[in-house]
């Protein structure tokens, strides 16, 4: 895998820092079950997730019924939603093999870290902090932070701005087309991982700058100073 050079990272959170998909699913199903509405797979609210709450809403809704639901009963669900997720944020949730000692090791290599989610503040810092992960990154940016969502660049630039790096000193790290496209648009390297929520595409390596097979390749694939690089290795 050839060395990136890189002054700042940034990761996406569902996906590709943590597994949020049980929590996710149990808020979809309680919706559902509270419309009146018949029961998707798991599988298929894998595969809506990644472009906000509101989105999320709609194509389990379309996916249950048949049919795109008009505004006013897609608002009123996707608040019930809400309802439904704050009640178990987190608590199914688990971070993927390897998150937190290469969240560590990045930390002890003085590079600065931001965490650029589509997922409402009201739930991505919350869940960071109850996973033990807020504490690594300098900034957050979530999907109401900005008028924007990824895959538009504005959340991207945000995070760089916030670090104080230009973004072709920057990489961010993903696992969906969103990030590739939001990267891609703002300057960024892009790294993506294959294992994450990536609405039924899956992500190829020619379209990144590095197909990861797991989080931890970050360390390998990132120019590292020799002691960051040794760190946890006793």
């Amino acid at each position: 895998m050839k060395r990136l050079s890189v002054r700042a990272v940034m990761f996406d959170l569902d996906g590709t820092l943590l597994d949020t998909l049980p929590d996710l699913a149990h808020a979809a199903h309680a919706m559902l079950r509270r419309a009146g509405l018949p029961p998707i797979t798991d599988d298929a609210v894998k595969s809506y997730v990644g472009r906000g709450i509101p989105n999320l809403v709609k194509r389990c809704l379309t996916g249950a019924s048949g049919s795109a639901p008009d505004e006013a009963f897609l608002a009123s669900m996707v608040t019930i939603f809400r309802e439904e997720y704050r009640t178990v944020n987190g608590r199914h949730t688990r971070p993927y093999p390897g998150v937190l000692d290469t969240l560590q090791r990045l930390r002890h290599a003085g590079l600065p870290m931001a965490c650029v989610t589509n997922k409402s503040a009201e739930f991505a810092e919350p869940l960071l902090a109850g996973q033990g992960l807020l504490q690594y990154f300098e900034v957050v940016v979530s999907g109401d932070t900005l008028a924007h969502k990824k895959p538009h660049p504005a959340p991207v630039l945000h995070a760089c701005e916030a670090l104080g790096e230009a973004p072709h000193h920057a990489m961010l790290v993903g696992d969906s087309g969103n990030d590739i496209a939001a990267a891609r648009a703002a300057g960024c390297k892009v790294a993506c991982v294959p294992y994450g929520y990536n609405e039924g595409v899956p992500v190829r390596a020619e379209e990144c700058d590095a197909l990861l097979h797991s989080l931890p390749d970050v360390l390998t694939l990132i120019d590292l100073p020799p002691a960051a690089q040794n760190a946890s290795a006793a």
